[in-house]
């Protein structure tokens, strides 16, 4: 499975917001794009995308920015990957070969493959990916 480069970007934005989640404030493009390496015009293309699907929402102005649509722990990556592609990206079955028991065996491994990765990013939410972002077992005192 090979995502596209805007499927990835998509998905670090995301976490980042999901990151910042529940503190009340938007997060600006400008903080996403820097800390991100995220290129701008790329970045706006993409968060307008989201919003289109309901994935986050926006306000403009000086205190303006982005935030989840719904919490973290309800939107998955598969959601993400959705609204950015519009189709699951495909494992390509080897259609131009000849059937033979060989590649029907490698294609119905492949097949099998595209199954479980599709399974795994309906799976996989923003909540547990935040999750394996925070430091494990340290405690956080803040003054």
């Amino acid at each position: 499975m090979r995502l596209s480069a805007k499927s990835q970007y998509a998905c670090v934005a995301m976490v980042h917001l999901a990151c910042n989640h529940g503190e009340g404030g938007l997060v600006g493009l400008k903080e996403i794009s820097e800390r991100h390496s995220i290129p701008h015009p790329f970045l706006v293309q993409i968060l307008l995308q989201l919003k289109a699907n309901g994935l986050v929402e926006s306000l403009r102005g000086a205190s303006g920015g982005y935030q989840l649509a719904r919490p973290p722990a309800d939107v998955t990556l598969a959601d993400i990957i959705r609204a950015i592609d519009q189709t699951p990206p495909q494992v390509s079955a080897l259609g131009t070969l000849r059937s033979t028991p060989v590649v029907q065996t490698v294609n119905k491994a492949l097949a099998e493959l595209q199954g479980r990765s599709q399974q795994l990013l309906e799976e996989v939410t923003l909540a547990d990916l935040v999750r394996q972002t925070e430091p494990h077992g340290e405690l956080s005192y803040q003054i």
